[in-house]
């Protein structure tokens, strides 16, 4: 009788699930356009127009970790929280090359002889919040460099505005400067020429 009560129970749990229920709270239903299968890595964004996406590729930069100094008790002498991304920064192909040399040139200190662009950040106590403190640095970084190859286009009632007001400032410049010299003038003494 308990072997029959059993194998019933058994068969309508397993008829449960395999009749398709599914919870509310189930992974598809609260991300229906995500991809569950978590064993294969993603690919990455493509980039339009050749703009920087957002997307920082994991197998192409270095992640190292170290003791983090400062405050912290005796958490700083056990867990190595500090983080340190590197790469080399001539063959980041995943940066566009114009936003690429403009990095270059804007963090010039932070690379080193061998071109290895190296950030840290050691803000939290938290190993995988540093981590994400540098990815976060380094896209603000790429971003910044993008955003100042775009030069605004000016419209000509703005060149021609600004044309007026330097030559404005420059006829004040020069009265302010008659003014100056005939004060300089008027405190001379008097000179006895015949």
């Amino acid at each position: 009788m308990q072997s029959l009560r059993r194998l019933l129970i058994n068969s309508t749990s397993s008829r449960a699930y395999l009749s398709g229920f599914k919870s509310n709270l189930a992974l598809d239903k609260l991300y229906p356009t995500s991809r569950l299968d978590i064993t294969t890595i993603p690919k990455a964004p493509e980039s339009k127009d050749g703009k920087f996406s957002g997307y920082i590729p994991m197998d192409k930069i270095q992640v190292n970790y170290a003791r983090s100094g400062g405050p912290g008790g005796q958490n700083v002498n056990c867990v190595s929280t500090k983080t340190e991304i590197r790469f080399h920064l001539a063959s980041a192909d995943w940066i566009p090359e114009p936003v690429r040399v403009k990095l270059a040139a804007k963090v010039k200190n932070q690379i080193s002889k061998e071109g290895y662009f190296i950030l840290k950040s050691e803000r939290t106590r938290s190993q995988h919040m540093n981590l994400a403190d540098t990815l976060d640095k380094l896209r603000n970084l790429i971003y910044s460099a993008a955003e100042s190859l775009v030069v605004p286009e000016v419209s000509p009632e703005t060149l021609d505005r600004q044309r007026r007001l330097r030559e404005r400032a420059a006829r004040e410049r020069l009265r302010e400067k008659r003014a100056h010299s005939m004060t300089k003038q008027g405190r001379q003494s008097p000179t006895l020429d015949s």
